[in-house]
């Protein structure tokens, strides 16, 4: 068929196609993009069809050259628009990706026109040789050559990355688009690399050209039947290559092109027919060998099923499903049976058997399996058996290892159909250590394991052994969380016992002295009742210490109740230790009387021990500013800032040498119940003072928990 035909039937086509995209959507952007594309590529056949035409009737080389700076011009403006449609294109997400592009979008339209204008010299070279004319591109050509073979590899990278984000029918719709768009962008990356590759205008490529433009027409009428422009939206990877089979094809492509360019130079150049035919010859020899390669075919068959077939299984739902059946569970055994279910359902196994490595590293304990007799069985493992094991970190058949580990999986797995595959082992490995195993056994139909189920089953292992070694921590944390709780609920208990022994202690020292006096001996049998009972009242709250502090308010007035304590600490030590009061009536707020009973009860005996010689000990209440304080200020040896700021009121810490440290923050936390605030002044060697703030406000009725 004559060339004129074939171009005018590709600007025909070029035309109609981007009409009929403007006229069904004419406010959106996107169609506007593919008319100005389709406008500029029609011209750009029919410019580059003059130029053929001059060179055939053997016109001047001028005029050839102005057709060709025309065709230049035209390839300048278009990349522009073909990058900002293939950037919008079925993405729901386009907006991000022209704010992202927004630099290569500029590049794309100042550069190649700034060339155009001169910005670094004229671009073609006219060269007449006898009867021959050769039009050469210069330097500034070979820019411009390479910055638009750049950018038409960016537009075709774009369109591949939305046709691998597009699955099922959405892939259906978009195929024949992606396909016209890859044959016109194709021929048209390869005219580009010719030109650059020989620095010369070839006008046998036009006819090339031309096809592809036709061929891409067409296909793109297919694809705008099937689903218009722009009416499917995908959300396609960020990312800039992310594996891109255009560039790997591209760089693949030129580097094949550039060094056979080499061998032919070095051989004689492109005259030298036997040059030619001997890099020919060695071409089809290393194409044929590569061919025959099953590892090359069979990697192959890999990277375009990987990225590009649609996949068998819907693999974002079963790692959904996966996902929410093991995230939020920390029993290892529910673990195994949940992880153990999803697998046998979605991958049509008939038995599915998880392991966990015992924490003695010397077994391996059944967790789960379709077969009920494993359960809780715990198999004989060497610790260096593991170390082989866990060296083999993608899933392995079973059936291919002869180590003893293997044999010994074998026996605690056997197979029960004769045509149910080969065993596959899922090692599960996290931080560097092996945590436990899947053995698969019996698929229906005995069907082999793709790469990706291989793929998606490694997955599936990383994230639940990533769960046991949780769960295992998790529950090492539990049980040194239950040592603190029990840790801290007996010293709590012992501090009162501590307390209460003090009391009858001091009844004790003093009996042989005042036993003949009656009022003692009636203090005394009054002091045991006490303690017997503060005992009791002690041993039913341990009873309830799983439970958060209670408090039982009842309407009090503190200088009563510092009273009532006071009178009980004399009679208990005769007067031994002085205790000034400065009791000021204050308002009747909402108290629990026993625990500000413990509270004063530890302020009053920190205060009496903390002076080693005489001292006085002085007990107050007051109202100040519409506020209770009560205060407990001794004269002892004080306290530096240092142990206030980062030891004080925190338990187990003490001053005194048989403290427990418990009983400043016993009174810290009931105070704050309270909703009330203490505080402490204190200096080395003088003495310290602590002081108990209430709002007097405080509702009467109210009974609240920390």
């Amino acid at each position: 068929m004559d060339q004129k035909i074939l171009t005018w039937l590709a600007c025909g086509l070029c035309l109609v196609t981007g009409l009929a995209a403007v006229g069904l959507r004419p406010k959106i952007l996107l169609n506007w993009c593919f008319f100005i594309g389709m406008v500029l590529l029609a011209a750009e056949r029919l410019l580059e069809q003059k130029a053929f035409d001059t060179i055939v009737v053997g016109d001047d080389i001028s005029q050839v050259g102005g057709w060709l700076v025309g065709t230049m011009w035209i390839n300048s403006l278009m990349p522009v628009f073909w990058l900002t449609f293939s950037l919008m294109y079925a993405r729901g997400n386009a907006s991000e990706f022209l704010h992202r592009w927004k630099w290569l979008l500029l590049v794309a339209t100042v550069f190649p026109t700034a060339l155009m204008l001169g910005a670094m010299g004229p671009l073609l070279v006219f060269l007449v040789d006898g009867k021959s004319q050769v039009i050469q591109f210069s330097a500034a050509g070979k820019i411009w050559l390479l910055l638009l073979l750049m950018v038409t590899l960016g537009i075709l990278t774009n369109f591949e990355k939305t046709f691998r984000a597009s699955v099922g029918m959405t892939r259906w719709r978009i195929k024949y688009m992606f396909l016209g768009m890859a044959m016109i962008f194709g021929v048209k990356i390869y005219t580009l690399s010719q030109y650059l590759l020989f620095s010369a205008y070839d006008p046998s490529l036009s006819m090339l050209a031309t096809l592809g433009v036709i061929l891409g027409c067409c296909l793109i009428v297919i694809g705008h039947f099937r689903s218009g422009l722009g009416t499917v939206d995908l959300y396609p990877s960020r990312a800039v290559l992310q594996g891109s089979l255009t560039i790997i094809l591209a760089g693949v492509y030129f580097l094949i092109v550039g060094v056979l360019a080499q061998v032919v130079a070095m051989m004689g150049g492109i005259k030298s027919f036997s040059a030619q035919a001997l890099v020919v010859l060695l071409a089809l020899v290393g194409l044929t060998i590569l061919l025959l390669s099953d590892r090359l075919r069979l990697s192959l068959q890999r990277f375009v099923s990987r990225h590009f077939q649609r996949a068998e299984r819907d693999y974002r739902k079963i790692w959904t499903e996966f996902t929410q059946c093991t995230s939020s569970v920390l029993d290892v055994n529910r673990l195994g049976v949940n992880a153990a279910e999803v697998i046998c359902e979605n991958f049509h196994l008939l038995g599915v058997t998880i392991f966990r490595v015992a924490t003695d590293n010397s077994m391996l304990d059944c967790l789960s399996s379709t077969e009920k007799k494993f359960l809780q069985v715990q198999v004989d493992f060497d610790v260096e058996w593991m170390s082989e094991v866990r060296g083999l970190v993608r899933p392995f058949n079973l059936e291919s290892q002869s180590q003893p580990w293997a044999e010994v999986l074998r026996k605690v797995c056997p197979t029960k159909f004769a045509h149910g595959g080969d065993r596959l082992v899922i090692p599960l490995v996290a931080s560097e250590q092996l945590v436990g195993l899947i053995v698969l056994a019996d698929r229906v139909n005995g069907a082999a394991y793709s790469h990706e189920e291989i793929d998606l089953l490694g997955c599936i292992g990383n994230q639940l052994a990533a769960a046991f070694l949780t769960s295992s921590l998790t529950e090492k944390v539990l049980q040194a969380k239950e040592l603190e709780a029990f840790q801290t609920i007996s010293t709590f208990f012992v501090h009162d016992l501590k307390n209460a022994a003090n009391s009858l202690n001091l009844t004790l020292q003093n009996l042989p002295i005042y036993f003949d006096d009656p009022e003692f001996r009636v203090d005394a049998v009054k002091t045991v009742g006490r303690t017997v009972e503060r005992i009791n009242q002690m041993i039913t709250k341990l009873s309830s210490l799983r439970h958060e502090l209670q408090l039982r308010r009842v309407p009090t007035r503190l200088d009563v109740l510092c009273e009532k304590l006071l009178d009980q600490i004399d009679a208990e030590t005769k007067n031994t230790t002085l205790i000034e009061r400065d009791l000021q009536p204050v308002a009747e707020i909402s108290l629990d009387p026993e625990a500000m009973h413990s509270v004063l009860t530890n302020l009053v005996v920190n205060a009496r021990e903390s002076m080693t010689s005489a001292g006085v000990t002085r007990v107050a209440t007051r109202m100040e500013n519409g506020k209770l304080l009560l205060t407990v200020t001794d004269e002892g040896g004080g306290m530096s800032p240092e142990f206030i700021k980062n030891q004080l009121f925190r338990p187990f810490h003490s001053t005194k040498t048989k403290g427990l440290g418990i009983g400043l923050f016993q009174c810290k936390k009931i105070v704050e119940a309270h909703q009330g605030n203490i505080s402490v002044a204190s200096t080395v060697g003088l003495g310290t003072c602590f002081t108990i703030l209430f709002p007097a406000t405080t509702d009467l009725t109210q009974d609240m928990s920390p």
